[in-house]
C-alpha cells in the first residue's frame, strides 16, 4: 500500500478490561485514583480476580487516537506490537476493521498481549492499571521507513517511552518522518509518565523532535512542575526549539474546554456539552483524533480543537474509549464538516 497517510500512530497495542468500581475497592487495591501505574503479569491476574463483571475492548491510547481519526474520514495507520494470542487477534481484528492500517507482526513468544485494567468510579473517573506484555517488544524493526515516510502526521505515544526498545523505535519514527518533511506529534499521556521522564520529553520538544504537542492541563503541569496552570499553558507559549521555532500546543482543561498554542499565541476553545459524564477513558486520545482528523481536511486550528473536542464529548458519555456514535453526522450538525 503506497496511498498517503493522514495519521500514522505508534502506540502500546492494548486490551482493555473496564469495570465499575468504587473509591474503597481502589483504597483496598493500593491504586491512586486517576492514575496509571505498571503491573506485572502476576498482579494482573490478582486484580482481575478482584474485579467486577467487566467490559472487554481494544484500547490502547494511540490506537483510541488512530479508530478515531478513522471513524472521521482520516486514513490511519497503526504501528505496536501484540502476542499471537486471542487478545492480539481480537486487537487485530478491531483495527482493521474500523479502517486501520496494521501490518505489525504479532510476537510468536514470549509476553502475553497486553492488558489495561481500567476502573472506573461513579464520577467517571478512570483509574488505569496496565500490564504492557508483548507490547514491550516493540523494536526499530517494527518501524517500516516506507510507511513512516507515507504520513502526513506521525503520532508518538508518551507510554511508549516506558519500554526501552520502543524509545529505539520512537526515534527511528522521528527521523523518517522528518526526513520526509512530515510533522512529527507527541501526547504526554499521563501526568505520572511525565514525572517519570520530564527532562526527556522536554529534550524531545527543544531538539525539535517534536511538531505538534498534545496534553492535558495537569500532564503540562507535570512537565513545568508548577501548580499554577496558567503558568504551564505560558510556559509552552513560550517554548521554542533550538532552532527558535514555536511549536503547535493542544492543551485539554476537562470541562473548561481547551486551548490552542501557536506561534507565541493562546486560544481558548470551549468544551462540547456533554449530558452525562459516564467514563473518562480515552477523552484526550479522542480529542487529538477529532483535531488531527480536522487537521487533515484543512481545518483551522481552532475549528479542529472544536472537532476534538466534540469527539471526546461523545466518548465519555458511554463506557470504553472508542466512539458509538457517528462522529461525521455529529460533525456535520454542528457545522464542523
Amino acid at each position: 500500500m503506497t496511498a498517503p497517510l493522514d495519521l500514522l500512530v505508534l502506540g502500546n497495542a492494548i486490551v482493555d478490561v473496564i469495570a465499575r468500581t468504587d473509591e474503597a475497592f481502589l483504597a483496598a487495591q493500593g491504586v491512586p485514583k486517576g492514575a496509571m501505574q505498571l503491573i506485572d503479569e502476576a498482579r494482573a491476574e490478582d486484580l482481575f480476580g478482584a474485579m467486577g463483571p467487566a467490559t472487554i475492548i481494544s484500547g490502547g491510547s494511540g490506537a483510541n487516537t488512530a479508530v478515531g481519526a478513522a471513524t472521521l474520514g482520516a486514513r490511519t495507520g497503526f504501528i505496536g506490537k501484540v502476542r499471537d494470542d486471542e487478545l492480539g487477534h481480537l486487537f487485530a481484528h478491531d483495527l482493521k476493521a474500523t479502517g486501520v492500517q496494521f501490518g505489525v507482526a504479532p510476537a510468536g513468544e514470549g509476553p502475553a498481549t497486553a492488558r489495561c485494567f481500567v476502573l472506573v468510579t461513579p464520577d467517571g473517573e478512570r483509574t488505569m492499571n496496565t500490564y504492557l506484555g508483548a507490547c514491550q517488544g516493540l523494536s526499530p524493526a517494527d518501524v517500516d521507513e516506507a510507511v513512516v515516510a507515507r504520513a502526513r502526521v506521525t503520532y508518538l505515544e508518551g507510554y511508549l517511552w516506558d519500554p526501552p526498545a520502543a524509545k529505539d523505535a520512537f526515534r527511528k519514527a522521528v527521523a523518517i518522518a522528518h526526513k520526509a518533511g512530515h510533522a512529527v506529534a507527541l501526547t504526554l499521556s499521563d501526568a505520572f509518565c511525565v514525572g517519570r521522564y520530564r527532562e526527556e520529553f522536554l529534550g524531545l520538544i527543544r531538539d525539535g523532535s517534536i511538531d505538534i504537542l498534545f496534553a492535558n492541563i495537569g500532564e503540562l503541569q507535570s512537565l513545568y512542575e508548577t501548580d499554577d496552570p496558567e503558568a504551564a499553558v505560558k510556559a509552552l507559549r513560550d517554548e521554542r526549539d533550538n532552532h527558535g521555532k514555536h511549536l503547535l500546543g493542544l492543551v485539554t482543561r476537562s470541562e473548561a474546554g481547551s486551548v490552542v498554542v501557536k506561534g507565541g499565541e493562546i486560544r481558548a476553545v470551549e468544551a462540547s456539552p456533554v449530558r452525562e459524564v459516564v467514563d473518562t477513558t480515552g477523552a484526550g486520545d479522542l480529542f487529538a483524533a477529532g483535531f488531527l482528523a480536522g487537521h487533515a481536511r484543512g481545518l483551522d486550528y481552532v475549528t479542529a480543537a472544536r472537532l476534538g473536542a466534540l469527539a471526546a464529548a461523545e466518548v465519555i458519555q458511554h463506557i470504553g474509549a472508542r466512539p458509538q456514535g457517528d462522529l461525521v453526522a455529529l460533525a456535520k450538525a454542528r457545522g464542523l464538516l
